[in-house]
């Protein structure tokens, strides 16, 4: 799955033929697009999000490195036995059957558009800064709808439109991004740190919570796995351009971290909207820089939401072409999947609205929890996959050695996205549960059809 960033557009199966005739990436080029996808907007708003557990949430970033390095290896090599498009959906639909292909499209499509209403409350932080509307639930709301249904509009003109707000955001992205990991080296203070554990959890709680928040801004470590079909020498380059892009991405989100945890008083921080304009106004001085960022930190969000909103249309496009989601996700217009757009951001919009108007605290940190365990259904299953394709030794001829490591690197990546589970804690994974059970009834739906239709 992409991260809500430069989201390379997933393509439709129908184009793997066309895919195969485009490899000219090479490492640096494929390392480059793996660390675009990663990095995303939900960057923006984290350092605030893990801030209550103290500066053990560093730790966790550590943690979370490892093992979603462990994830997108795993991803590469399941690219490189199946390389059609469709990443964990092809892969679990190989292995276990049309219900667990279901299941992962399923549950990947709702991390998208829940992924869509983070965002959007994360942009309103920053929005806050120009406009002060925090105070104002109704005003919040709209604002969070606006960042949801501009880049839906965007998404509905084609995909030029869609391709122009990329660019734009994608290069205001890395510039407070930048800005503060450099910048924050020369102003930082210790005495602003906080506690190391700061929420009254154990270590290992700590660090579970908090790495489970953080992995909405690592979505995307198997999109090298989704490109691979443009990659020159993909066996041995999708591999490489994974560990090299997720650690590059890694390094930066880490010190964007440390510089905001450094330059920002931890009590101001738990309670900041807009981290990254605290940090750079307590660098400088007055407020303009935090306002510069804080516009670029919008653009750059809006961006993400555009990539994001097209990423929610083609995962279900892609399995109503093999007849598991209603036909109508498969309908196209201008390139783009209109119907799963509407339908995409009009969850969103509600989701939105519940999580303000129901009195959630901390709506931001509440929905990403809910991406963490709806994505990492995929990922189980995904991991699952590789390990069953091991184990029957389907189509797959290597020294024992090389399926010994490939074996100890998927139940690595499986265990780590069951530990992500279990941090995402009870709430997130009951919301979460409710969405995926859902899905259930559709199915039935879908299979039913398709049966008559077979008899008929």
């Amino acid at each position: 799955m992409h991260d809500p960033g430069t989201a390379a557009p997933t393509a439709p199966a129908g184009d793997d033929q066309h895919s195969r005739h485009a490899r000219r990436f090479g490492l640096p080029v494929a390392t480059a697009l793996v660390m675009g996808n990663i990095i995303g907007g939900g960057i923006f708003l984290l350092p605030a999000s893990v801030a209550p557990y103290g500066t053990i949430s560093l730790v966790a970033f550590g943690v979370l490195t490892v093992g979603a390095i462990a994830l997108a290896l795993v991803f590469g090599r399941l690219a490189d036995r199946h390389p059609q498009t469709g990443g964990p959906y092809v892969y679990a639909r190989e292995a276990f059957g049309d219900f667990a292909g279901f299941l992962a499209a399923w549950s990947y499509w709702i991390t998208t558009w829940v992924s869509n209403a983070a965002l959007a409350v994360a942009a309103v932080g920053y929005l806050d800064v120009l406009l002060p509307i925090h105070g104002s639930t109704p005003w919040t709301i709209v604002a969070a709808l606006v960042c949801q249904w501009l880049p839906a509009l965007a998404n509905l003109a084609g995909t030029r439109y869609v391709g122009a707000v990329q660019l734009v955001s994608t290069v205001l992205k890395f510039a407070p991004l930048l800005l503060v990991a450099i910048g924050g080296l020369f102003f930082f203070d210790a005495d602003n740190l906080g506690p190391f554990r700061a929420s009254g959890d154990s270590a290992l709680g700590a660090v579970s919570a908090s790495a489970a928040i953080l992995l909405f801004s690592y979505l995307g470590v198997e999109s090298a796995s989704v490109s691979a079909g443009e990659v020159r020498d993909p066996q041995r380059n999708v591999g490489r351009a994974t560990v090299l892009g997720t650690g590059l991405a890694a390094l930066l989100y880490l010190l964007c971290t440390v510089a905001v945890f450094g330059t920002v008083a931890h009590g101001d921080l738990t309670d900041s909207t807009a981290p990254f304009s605290d940090s750079v106004n307590a660098m400088f001085g007055g407020t303009w820089g935090g306002t510069a960022v804080a516009i670029a930190a919008l653009v750059s969000m809006v961006g993400a939401l555009n990539g994001w909103t097209l990423l929610s249309a083609q995962t279900p496009y892609a399995a109503a072409k093999d007849g598991l989601f209603p036909t109508a996700f498969a309908r196209k217009r201008r390139g783009i999947p209109t119907f799963g757009v509407i339908v995409a951001v009009c969850l969103a919009s509600l989701l939105t609205i519940y999580n303000y108007t129901a009195g959630s605290s901390g709506v931001f940190e509440t929905l990403v929890l809910v991406t963490t365990f709806t994505a990492t259904v995929p990922y189980l299953l995904a991991t699952a996959a590789q390990i069953y394709f091991l184990l029957s030794g389907q189509g797959y001829r290597v020294r024992r050695a090389r399926l010994a490591r490939d074996m100890v690197l998927a139940v690595a990546a499986f265990g780590f996205s069951m530990w992500l589970v279990g941090g995402a804690g009870y709430a997130a994974v009951y919301q979460g549960v409710l969405f995926l059970f859902a899905g259930v009834l559709v199915y039935a739906w879908m299979a039913a059809r398709k049966k008559r239709t077979a008899t008929h």
